[in-house]
């Protein structure tokens, strides 16, 4: 019997989502894809936002009847119809940072692993009970040090920092940590009444009587007749005593108000936890050990650490092979993850100080052990932060998904992953509205042909990296540079480097060599340090562009971090819509009442929650997203309402704004940096730390610095297209030809092949890196022998060369 043939392709018709002008494209199934163009152009809107998006409803649909109520608060992605689309597995550099419970062990279950491991087949003190896999776990109740409740660290006061200044008495204020105000106040007449000296000075006190003070648990009440001003009313009332350090861990743990919880901490010290020394275990857990450690020992090694310990332990693992069983099975996890370039991570490293890069390659090394088949697998931008010797082993993962039965979507710039693409699906031609079409949809060698394309020239023809320029001259002599000697911090020991000034510096190596410990902890502490002291130092300042958000709620944004949003809020109070019914400009906020909507209280959202499934978010019903009420949207600047305003892109603002100066400087450095398909309104939440770090270098470059400044950038080419590499490195240049100095992590080769001085830090990660391999102008780190990245520069040098 004939049985028809499956369509091969997944079939996208009328995509419209954000910027997608009614695309129609068909993509192969159980093909690697890669989806490109520049910054904005609405690669993400056609992977993520529509095809992710329109597997992720149906998956709702098949749920539950509750489920299936809630779809149309959730929204279905704005397409026509998707055919032969399979189930989706998102792995996108969430934005969101992660518990400071979750660490790598958690985010790859390889901790469960290894737990296990312990239960089953660890070495037991002699006549204790077997525990079960949780008593290894902080996170549970019966694993948890009871001291810390699993944290590893514990929060302490002394008398040092609740009484700074001891040649004070109580009444004028030697028991810093109090509360002001009435409470402080309170606190002391309670004292007093109590029967204590509270006009001596701190010294002269007697030491138990000032232990009591700042640290008793009690609380007495006591009746106080306070003394007020003769012409108020003086009634006794009951006042119940807290000391210091009760106050201060009060406040501290239940105080919702982030300014009195800073206000706490100033008088905290933060230590490791006495009981458990850091490990966050109970004493039972840690009597226990295999291949002589304890877990807590092997949960702090490097990843290609443990995996030697694993491997040696053999057959002494456990009785009835059931420890061999779990070794075996606990490197097999590990395995993908050391491929993918993180064996210098360990088990107990916390997620939040992982970057999205790092955390998206150990969700892709967990699916590789989990057997899915038939599934898309939707992956944004993996190569992140990975050296190109690193990115050799992430395409061979990728084609292992694929050689499982499954098809493989990546949004990505990377040169050598577009090369490696079975299919490639480039969008654009620009960002925001001048982008959102289809310029190609085949073989990666067939975009040669593509005249639009913003990558073909890149691809095809060796460009990035910029206009091709010599190496500027580095300077000798006293004040030429800045000399680091002795490092130790992390896997740095006893390093010494020298880091030229006036020049373009890239500090290169693989994932885990160093190189931001180096560059944003070393260098930064030694030249702020240098600063502060007035030494005489060619450097007069200081900044740091880091990758971390400029806003930790939807509240901040684009427009409020620039400060844009004051000029438009101004812009606005100056209409005579707003005159009329006496507004002022901050009517136009979102962040306080008045002119915002209530419902969501300017945030433009509702959480939608699931039940079982995770809760989720949906555009508030009474607003519909615009954040304001109705009548404050009926006052219009130029044609349009505040809302409307920030829904611009920078590109498009900067028209509508071109006659506001203020305006016009803002949106200029932002579009000269790439940034230009941003909308004003954008929420902190959706920005990723390369498009945040391009903010605040925008930010930067507003103001005119004559003071010769070091400029500090962890890996700013991240999330770019090549394309708009070149309009970042066209500013960073543009700092040195004005006297400053920059220093920049980099791995993009194009990049660093255009630096003017170069330190490798390697050879490898870990304890394995830590030193400089070499340093010099680019040509001369290209041939360094012992260098992972000279093979990959010299490649760069070459390019440029040729097309010089």
């Amino acid at each position: 019997m004939h049985q028809p043939t499956a369509d091969p392709s997944i079939r996208v018709r009328g995509a419209r989502e954000h910027n997608l002008r009614g695309v129609d494209v068909d993509v192969p199934r159980d093909a690697l894809t890669v989806f490109t163009g520049v910054s904005g152009s609405g690669k993400s809107s056609l992977a993520f936002g529509t095809v992710y998006a329109e597997a992720q409803r149906r998956y709702f649909e098949s749920v539950a009847p509750y489920a299936r109520r809630l779809i149309h608060q959730i929204g279905a992605p704005a397409v026509d119809s998707i055919t032969g689309l399979p189930p989706a597995v998102s792995l996108e550099q969430r934005r969101s940072a992660p518990g400071a419970r979750s660490s790598v062990g958690t985010v790859t279950l390889l901790s469960n692993s290894l737990r296990m491991l312990f239960s089953r087949a660890g070495s037991y003190p002699a006549g204790a009970e077997r525990l079960d896999s949780d008593a290894f776990s902080p996170n549970t109740a019966a694993g948890a040090c009871p001291s810390c409740h699993g944290i590893g660290r514990i929060h302490r006061t002394s008398e040092e920092l609740l009484v700074p200044d001891p040649g004070l008495s109580i009444r004028q204020g030697a028991i810093a940590a109090w509360p002001g105000a009435w409470q402080g106040k309170n606190l002391r007449d309670v004292l007093e009444a109590l029967g204590h000296d509270v006009d001596r000075p701190w010294r002269e006190l007697d030491p138990a009587e000032r232990e009591w003070i700042l640290f008793t648990e009690e609380q007495p009440v006591v009746t106080v007749h306070p003394v007020r001003d003769a012409d108020r009313i003086q009634r006794p009332y009951q006042g119940t005593y807290m000391s210091a350090h009760r106050w201060v861990m009060k406040t501290f743990a239940d105080s919702r108000s982030a300014t009195l919880r800073a206000r706490a901490e100033r008088f905290l010290t933060d230590a490791p936890c006495p009981a458990c020394g850091g490990s966050r275990l109970r004493s039972e857990a840690l009597a226990v050990t295999f291949a002589g450690r304890t877990i807590a020992e092997l949960a702090a090694l490097p990843l290609t650490a443990l995996d030697r310990v694993l491997a040696g332990a053999g057959e002494a693992a456990g009785a009835g092979g059931a420890g061999r069983v779990l070794t075996a099975d606990l490197r097999s996890r590990i395995a993908p993850v050391v491929e993918l370039g993180l064996g210098y991570l360990s088990l107990d490293r916390t997620a939040p100080t992982l970057s999205a890069g790092e955390l998206q390659r150990l969700r892709l090394a967990t699916q590789l052990r989990s057997g899915l088949f038939g599934v898309v697998y939707v992956l944004d931008e993996p190569s992140a932060g990975l050296h190109p010797a690193d990115t050799e082993a992430l395409l061979g993962v990728l084609d292992r998904l694929k050689e499982a039965g499954n098809t493989v979507f990546v949004v990505e710039h990377d040169l050598d992953v577009v090369r490696h693409a079975d299919w490639l699906v480039e969008l654009g031609p620009l960002a925001g509205e001048r982008g959102g079409r289809v310029l190609h949809s085949g073989p990666p060698a067939a975009l040669a042909g593509v005249a639009e394309s913003a990558t073909a020239r890149f691809l095809f023809g060796g460009g990035g990296g910029g206009d091709v320029r010599e190496p500027r001259a580095v300077r000798a002599g006293s004040g030429a540079s800045v000399r680091l000697s002795g490092v130790n911090r992390n896997n740095l020991r006893e390093l010494s480097v020298e880091f030229p000034l006036g020049v373009f510096t890239a500090v290169t190596g693989v994932s885990g060599s160093g190189k931001s410990t180096l560059v944003g902890s070393a260098l930064a502490e030694e030249v702020a340090g240098r600063i502060a002291a007035g030494e005489d130092f060619a450097v007069r300042r200081l900044v740091e562009v880091d990758q971390k958000p400029i806003g930790r709620t939807p509240r901040s944004n684009l427009a409020t971090y620039t400060g844009l949003f004051d000029v438009v809020r101004r812009l606005f109070a100056d209409t005579e819509g707003a005159r009329e019914r006496g507004w002022k400009a901050g009517r136009f906020s979102f962040n306080v009442p008045g002119g915002r909507c209530e419902a969501c209280q300017g945030e433009g959202f509702v959480s939608v929650e699931l039940l079982f499934l995770p809760s989720t978010y949906a555009p508030c019903p009474e607003c519909a997203g615009a954040r304001y009420r109705e009548e404050t949207l009926r006052v219009r600047y130029g044609g349009l309402d505040i809302a409307e305003v920030l829904g611009l892109t920078v590109e498009a603002a900067t028209g509508f704004f071109a006659d506001v100066p203020a305006a016009a400087r803002s949106l200029g450095a932002l579009r000269e940096i790439g940034l230009g398909y941003l909308r004003l309104g954008q929420p902190a939440t959706e920005l990723s730390g390369g498009e945040a770090q391009r903010i605040k270098l925008a930010s930067e470059l507003q103001r005119v610095r004559r003071d010769h400044t070091l400029y500090l950038l962890d890996e700013p080419t991240t999330g770019l297209h090549p394309a708009d590499v070149e309009l970042l490195l066209r500013q960073l240049h543009g700092l040195v030809d004005a006297g400053h100095s920059v220093v920049v992590v980099e791995h993009d080769m194009s990049v660093v092949a255009g630096a003017d001085w170069v330190i490798d830090l390697g050879p490898a990660g870990g304890a394995a890196g830590g030193r400089v391999v070499a340093a010099g102008p680019p040509a001369a780190v290209a041939a360094a022998p012992d260098s992972r990245t000279a093979p990959y520069l010299a490649r760069a040098v070459a390019a440029g060369a040729a097309r010089a």
